[in-house]
This record gives C-alpha cells, sequence and structure tokens, in this order.
C-alpha cells in the first residue's frame, strides 16, 4: 500500500511538472519602453529559428535575444540602438526589415528585371507565333469558299 501511495505521489509530480512551465514576463515602468520592446521582439528574428521572431520563439537564443532587448530597453536604449546593437552581433538575418544598401539592392532589383526579360519574352514570342498566311493557302481558302457558294447557291435554285 506503501508503494501505491509513493507511485501516486511520484506521478502526480511528473504529471503537475508542465504546469510549472512559466513564459517569462518582463516588467516595465514605462509604457513607451514596453511599447518599444514589444516592437523589438516583433522585429527581431530568431537566429536558430528558421522564419520567427523572438516574441514567439522558445529557443534559448531567443530568451536570450528578448533579455538582452528587455536589458537594453530598460536601459534606455533607443530602438535603432538595439537593433543595431543585435545586428552587430547576429547579423543582418536577425532583422526582418533589413536596410536598402549595396549588397540587398539587388533583393530588390533582380526580381523587378526578370519580370521585364519574361514579359519581353512573351511579347516576342507571341509575335513570333503568329503565323503569317501564304498566298497559296489563301488561294486554296477562297477556291473551298467559293465552291460551298456556289454549291448552296445551286440547292437554293433547286429548292
Amino acid at each position: 500500500m506503501l508503494n501505491l501511495y509513493r507511485f501516486l505521489i511520484m506521478a502526480s509530480f511528473f504529471w503537475l511538472l508542465p504546469l510549472q512551465a512559466v513564459e517569462q514576463t518582463y516588467a516595465f515602468d514605462d509604457v513607451n519602453k514596453q511599447a518599444i520592446f514589444d516592437e523589438l521582439t516583433q522585429e527581431l528574428r530568431c537566429p536558430k529559428c528558421q522564419n520567427q521572431n523572438i516574441a514567439d520563439s522558445n529557443a534559448m537564443v531567443a530568451i536570450d535575444l528578448k533579455n538582452k532587448t528587455y536589458e537594453l530597453v530598460q536601459k534606455g536604449e533607443s530602438k535603432q540602438d538595439v537593433i543595431d546593437f543585435m545586428v552587430a552581433r547576429y547579423g543582418q538575418f536577425v532583422h526582418y526589415d533589413p536596410p536598402v544598401n549595396a549588397v540587398t539592392i539587388w533583393l530588390w532589383i533582380i526580381p523587378v528585371i526578370l519580370l521585364f526579360v519574361l514579359v519581353f519574352i512573351m511579347f516576342k514570342r507571341n509575335k513570333e507565333t503568329t503565323t503569317r498566311v501564304s498566298d497559296d493557302y489563301l488561294k486554296q481558302a477562297e477556291e473551298v469558299l467559293n465552291q460551298l457558294d456556289s454549291d448552296s447557291a445551286k440547292k437554293d435554285k433547286e429548292a
């Protein structure tokens, strides 16, 4: 009987253990700092996760980034200062909205160039595929039409 009680106590302990997992909350004394923190956690990408911001990620590196963001915002750093710190530490990948510079401009230019090239090719192919009707073909078509007209005229006279 004692073993049953021990088993039930251990089972309930392990069953209730996940309830101990609580998401960390960050206390702010200023509403503006809270707003900056919320914006930053939505804008900063988790380096470990494929396409998830640090607000939604539970990876250890994302938790570290949230803690560092909280620390920097509490110190009074501006939003851009925090972004600059994170980019210097983790690279441009960590920011969802990278600046337009000599490297990233190609991400915007190449799709537009490809679109224009594809439209040009499409129009050029369309012009090439419009077949020109040869004179011989036109004569044959006229003969067929004339023959049909004459056949229909004969039927009209007979009727």
